[in-house]
């Protein structure tokens, strides 16, 4: 438990509601499922022996279908529910021995719930349901307030700060939800379905806002889900539940690849293949690069000896510069235009770790294979458009 990249450790963590519990836990080491604990002592069994690690600074998808327990797991997780057994750690501490100093300490400035329900206050305006956490811990009105504007902006609402909370629409409404819960500037923000009541487009406005917000800010997530694509678009681990049970956890490229029993992979067969790879699982590598300092005549080689008619350029170090044609080269080579004015260069590029359901409008009108860089702008690889479109099949 000394690793810092973990935050979240939960270990055989069990939840039950009903008096025989001690009971219930016998019936589930014979082997006797839910429903059968439900008909004879009447104990739901909500949660059963899960076990899972959140990894700072990343968004962890839990998903299940209604009554799999993911609810349930979440509310552990802040002591909301404690557990009838199991342990859940933040940062190495098992939360369960905090004080209730401790534990109110813990709710207020280390962990932030965003409700599926929004769970916003009607008589406030969007300004004081943002400001409400700090204001409950006793912040000073000038500072809560700037600190309340500051989250507003970030979400993408600026100029309704003076608006009443019944005059917003949905998407809105989750909008101010995350910002109060940013608000507290928390280590770790659970998300319970927040997005299952919106309708589709504003689901997807919601989801980019909520990578671009991880991304700026860093922050730990926990995301419960029924979708299969949300689960897979916004998770870099996801874990499946089942009846109580976590069946598989692994990045969703691990997890389509080697699904754990039929069930997880009946799950990934109804998922929208672009949420699940990425650039890198379809890029090649191009079959000609040249170096800008070797000019026309390399490139014109190389296209020869390739069968192609375009050749990526690139610098000393890799980076990308941009493309040559066949019918540029050769006015390179002549004297007709220079290399630099010969290239075409301000190119649309992508990143490896894209999303290929990120890439596919760019691909759609792009006139030539896209190149794929990473943070240094060097080459790594190309995407053509049939290897986007053969992707989604």
């Amino acid at each position: 438990m000394n690793d810092n990249n973990i935050i979240l450790k939960v270990e055989h963590l069990t939840k039950m509601f009903g008096i025989k519990k001690a009971a219930a836990r016998e019936m589930l080491k014979k082997g006797m499922s839910k429903e059968e604990i439900l008909k004879q002592i009447e104990v739901t069994v909500a949660v059963d022996d899960v076990s899972f690690e959140v990894e700072r600074g990343k968004i962890f998808a839990l998903i299940g279908l209604s009554g799999s327990g993911k609810s349930t797991v979440v509310r552990c997780l802040n002591m909301l529910q404690p557990p009838t057994s199991g342990k859940v750690y933040f940062e190495g501490n098992d939360i369960e021995k905090y004080s209730k100093d401790e534990l109110r300490n813990y709710r207020r400035h280390k962990i932030s719930m965003v409700f599926q329900s929004f769970g916003l206050m009607s008589h406030r305006d969007v300004l004081g349901n943002v400001a409400y956490g700090l204001e409950i811990r006793g912040i000073g009105k000038k500072e809560r307030e700037e600190k309340a504007m500051e989250m507003i902006s970030m979400v993408g609402l600026d100029g309704w700060e003076n608006t009443h909370i019944d005059s917003l629409s949905g998407g809105m409404r989750q909008r101010v939800g995350i910002a109060r819960a940013l608000a507290n500037d928390p280590d770790i923000l659970l998300m319970d379905e927040p997005f299952s009541a919106l309708d589709p487009l504003v689901r997807r406005e919601m989801q980019f806002e909520l990578l671009s917000i991880q991304e700026n800010l860093n922050k730990t997530v926990v995301f419960i889900t029924h979708d299969i694509d949300e689960a897979f678009k916004l998770g870099n681990t996801v874990a499946i539940m089942r009846d109580g049970k976590l069946i598989q956890t692994a990045t969703p490229e691990e997890m389509s690849s080697n699904p754990a029993d039929d069930y997880v992979r009946d799950f990934i067969n109804s998922a929208d293949k672009s949420q699940i790879y990425s650039v890198k699982n379809i890029m090649q590598t191009p079959s000609c690069m040249v170096h800008a300092r070797n000019g026309a005549n390399q490139a014109l080689k190389q296209m020869r000896d390739n069968g192609v008619s375009s050749a990526y350029i690139v610098g000393d170090k890799l980076q990308f510069i941009g493309i040559l044609t066949l019918e540029q080269a050769l006015k390179v080579r002549s004297g007709e235009l220079s290399m630099e004015d010969g290239m075409i260069t301000g190119l649309p590029t992508t990143t490896p770790d894209t999303h290929i359901s990120d890439l596919i409008p760019i691909a759609a009108e792009a006139p030539y294979p896209i190149a794929v860089v990473d943070e240094k702008n060097q080459l790594k690889g190309i995407v053509s458009k049939a290897a986007v479109l053969g992707s989604l099949i």
